[in-house]
């Protein structure tokens, strides 16, 4: 185990067509892994990764075994490479069922179904159409909070995504999005732009998803993780159970503190981290979150070669 070496998994927007395909032709266990899943799932999940249709692959209830599958098939391959073991694992939102299955929590089918089942209630809990999520970028948390206040009248909008200094998501009713979006625009953002989602994640709308997720949370069989997970509602590692699993639901409608997790690793002495999916997005964030981070890709096959030398 590397002491200084953490491993983070990216969440939903991280999806997209053809993702690990060159991976997937270098390394049979992409294709196992995947295979895996699709039996768990009852569908061909590379097939729909490789060749959609794209609507399908991004809604939310296949978005989310999608991208979990991918980064667990970059996890397994990565130690089967004779990879070092990080001393600490982190996802963001979705990417914390991720973080689960390496830390040996929850085994890839559970994990599969479990978010596949996240999805669909959270797709549930607000129709089409009456939710949404934007994007507020160069403005302080404070003037982000405080916008939100001021533009809810009677209505749901908080800010549930803490990316990166000066990057923060909002989410709530449509309409309170809508003044939320203004109100930040005339605190002085950058920019206050929608998110093209099908579901406003992280805010109090969706509580009920959260109350009838508990009886899925509750059905698994899950073990204490064999390494030490940073949870988003806490931006700490958990090891208890009751705690870890209490904590899952509650991310379903408060903030993934994604700024202090990434924080805590570095206090903590994990200043390089791997980021374990496809795409790139947390790379991007985790820089502008803490001093003297660095964080390395796996998602082509270049960038896992050039992560597995500079962490050799």
């Amino acid at each position: 185990m590397s002491a200084s070496l953490a491993f983070v998994f990216p969440g939903q927007g991280s999806q997209s067509l053809g993702m690990l395909s060159e991976l997937g032709a270098q390394y049979p266990l992409i294709l196992d892994t995947f295979a895996e899943a699709s039996a768990a799932l009852g569908y061909d999940l590379w097939a729909l990764t490789q060749q959609g249709p794209e609507e399908q692959l991004n809604q939310t209830d296949k978005t989310q075994p999608a991208i979990l599958t991918a980064s667990v098939a970059l996890w397994r391959v990565w130690l089967a490479e004779n990879g070092a073991s990080p001393a600490f694992v982190a996802g963001h939102s979705l990417g914390e069922y991720s973080a689960l299955v390496a830390a040996g929590s929850l085994s890839l089918s559970d994990a599969v179904k479990l978010v596949q089942r996240r999805g669909q209630l959270m797709q549930e809990a607000v129709p089409a159409g009456q939710g949404g999520m934007a994007a507020i970028l160069g403005l302080a948390d404070s003037e982000v909070l405080a916008a939100c206040a001021e533009s809810a009248q009677g209505e749901v909008v908080s800010a549930v995504n803490f990316n990166s200094p000066g990057q923060v998501v909002i989410a709530g009713s449509a309409a309170a999005v809508e003044r939320a979006i203004e109100a930040c625009k005339a605190r002085g953002a950058k920019r206050a732009m929608p998110l093209p989602v099908s579901v406003p994640s992280h805010c109090e709308l969706m509580r009920p998803a959260a109350e009838r997720f508990a009886e899925s949370i509750e059905a698994i069989a899950w073990q204490a993780p064999q390494i030490k997970l940073v949870q988003n509602v806490s931006a700490s590692a958990v090891t208890d159970l009751a705690t870890l699993k209490r904590d899952l639901l509650e991310q379903l409608y408060k903030p993934v503190r994604w700024v202090e997790s990434i924080q805590y690793l570095a206090a903590n002495g994990a200043t390089r981290l791997v980021e374990c999916g496809p795409g790139k997005v947390l790379a991007g964030l985790n820089k502008r979150c803490a001093e003297g981070v660095t964080t390395y890709t796996l998602n082509t096959p270049d960038a896992f070669a050039a992560t597995r030398a500079a962490l050799a």
